[in-house]
């Protein structure tokens, strides 16, 4: 894949103010170990799936462009036009080519957001794909395992837009740096990464929702009745 394929450094720097003025503007978002995120070189940001506005808030106060791999079926209408704006990575059919685009952004020293659930729900990354693991064993890029908290409420579906002035959680933890052994190869090797992720990431969550008193929602949020990032 070569740079005319990737997208445009330009999208992440007027779209990421776009997520700013709502998580800081329209919502209340608590943003905390903005620190912990590295403002150069490779980076993957990966965050617990609650609701729909977990995108563009995490994309407006991390302190850096960043580009999401995000779903084919949000790009429609006017949001589809913003994503496209923006420079978001599209997720089509198998999501390799999103995977060598996100691949291509690492590489040229970029950052890249991913919600390894797959889709909106509970956030308690119970479970994860692959896909960001994937681009951190590809990439050698570093992990930074984030929560978000207080973007859904139980009884609320996936699709809520909350009112203004919600409150919002958002903790970037420590960045990790996979530990694989040299012995481990092909599949092995991608199954202990996605593994060591999903640790991180849970134990991201967990964390946080310790140090306040804001909760997950106990639902799924009919998640089956809808498409979902």
């Amino acid at each position: 894949m070569t740079s005319k394929d990737l997208p445009s450094v330009w999208g992440p720097r007027w779209s990421r103010w776009v997520g700013r003025a709502l998580a800081r503007g329209l919502w209340n978002t608590d943003v905390r170990g903005r620190e912990n995120v590295p403002r150069t070189g490779p980076v993957i940001v990966v965050a617990n799936h609650v609701g729909l506005i977990d995108g563009p808030v995490l994309h407006g106060v991390i302190p850096r462009g960043s580009y999401f791999l995000i779903g084919s079926h949000m790009y429609k209408g006017v949001l589809g036009k913003l994503l496209t704006g923006a420079q978001q990575i599209k997720v089509t059919g198998s999501g390799r080519d999103a995977l060598a685009q996100g691949l291509g952004v690492l590489k040229r020293g970029d950052l890249v957001g991913v919600f390894p659930e797959g889709t909106r729900g509970a956030g308690r990354a119970d479970a994860v794909h692959g896909g960001a693991a994937w681009l951190a064993v590809q990439s050698g890029a570093v992990i930074v395992p984030t929560a978000l908290v207080g973007t859904r409420l139980t009884g609320e579906p996936v699709s809520v837009w909350p009112k203004a002035r919600r409150r919002i959680v958002v903790e970037f933890g420590t960045p990790v740096t996979l530990d694989l052994p040299a012995s481990l190869k092909g599949r092995a090797r991608q199954e202990a990464a996605q593994a060591q992720l999903a640790q991180a990431l849970q134990q991201r969550v967990e964390s946080t929702l310790s140090t306040t008193d804001l909760e997950l929602p106990d639902d799924d949020g009919d998640r089956t009745r809808e498409e979902t990032a």
